[in-house]
């Protein structure tokens, strides 16, 4: 296992750094009127990689231009961010053709220019690889448990949808970074409300204690060694040798392994500890950027192996 990205775990404005992801479809009910036509409606949710912060907004269709009015009003209302990260269009929540139209306006010059405008850097993690985006991963799931649980086969409105969405981002905005303590003369645990306003956003407002506000203090003494515990991946890679030149099978989720594509790695992607990751192969149908565990190492040594990283 690498270890966790700058961004992870140094203290910054909050949202300054972000996970974007999609959950839905969801049926709602087009209008109060009699005839209670029922429509889909999508969530967006953006999640700090800093303190676990939720932003939800609900969006009617998948469309690149509702997308980019949903990223102005993130940024209008949680201030300008240096990063985003996002999976590929291919792994989206939900995912399906419209969403390549979406990938499409992220590359597109105008969107470019919108995000060149506010230094913005858009980055995409590598296909098929949810683990990387373990973040925004974990805030869909218990998103979609909210609404499921208390919805049911329920159909709300527009309106009724949309406030029943930001109470569900409310509660995950409550959420304990820390363990929860039984001694009541312990501090309450720290929440990514704590630095939204202060406190959790499902709290009833007590008398202002300025001196106890170093949230950043108790994120780097409480928060902070949580997460370099490593409950997985503790030896070192499957595929340790891996390398440009090397004959893989690419593991296909719902095909059968007898059809898993044969492909050759031609760049390889190596972290900043200088193990790899990720690897970009080249099969008959194009190249393609895989993690290695999504890979099958053929035991043939090539031919020739040139030395090709994208360092």
């Amino acid at each position: 296992m690498g270890e966790l990205p700058s961004n992870r775990v140094t203290p910054s404005r909050i949202f300054s750094s972000v996970f974007v992801d999609y959950a839905g479809p969801f049926e709602i009910k087009a209008s109060k009127t009699k005839t209670n036509k029922i429509i889909k409606a999508y969530i967006c949710i953006f999640v700090c990689s800093a303190v676990k912060a939720v932003h939800i907004e609900v969006i009617s269709d998948l469309t690149s231009n509702g997308f980019l009015s949903v990223l102005k009003r993130f940024v209008s209302r949680r201030g300008i961010c240096d990063n985003i990260y996002s999976d590929n269009a291919t792994n989206f929540v939900g995912a399906n053709n419209e969403l390549v139209a979406i990938r499409k306006l992220v590359e597109s010059s105008s969107f470019k220019d919108y995000l060149g405008f506010f230094k913005i850097t858009w980055h995409f993690l590598p296909p098929r690889s949810p683990h990387f985006g373990g973040l925004h991963e974990a805030a869909v799931k218990s998103c979609k448990h909210h609404i499921k649980r208390v919805l049911g086969g329920i159909h709300l409105d527009y309106e009724e949808f949309y406030t029943f969405a930001i109470q569900i981002e409310a509660i995950l905005n409550s959420r304990p970074l820390t363990p929860i303590s039984s001694d009541p003369c312990d501090l309450e645990a720290l929440t990514p409300g704590h630095f939204l306003i202060g406190q959790q956003l499902t709290a009833i407002p007590e008398r202002d204690l300025k001196a106890d506000k170093h949230f950043w203090a108790r994120w780097s003494k409480e928060y902070l060694h949580l997460l370099q515990v490593r409950t997985k991946w503790n030896v070192e890679d499957a595929n340790p040798n891996i390398h440009v030149g090397s004959m893989v099978i690419l593991k296909e989720e719902n095909v059968p392994s007898t059809c898993w594509p044969l492909g050759r790695v031609v760049i390889t992607h190596p972290g900043k500890d200088g193990i790899i990751r990720v690897v970009t192969v080249r099969t008959k149908s194009g190249t393609l950027k895989r993690a290695v565990n999504k890979l099958a190492l053929l035991p043939i040594e090539s031919e020739v192996r040139p030395v090709e990283t994208d360092e």
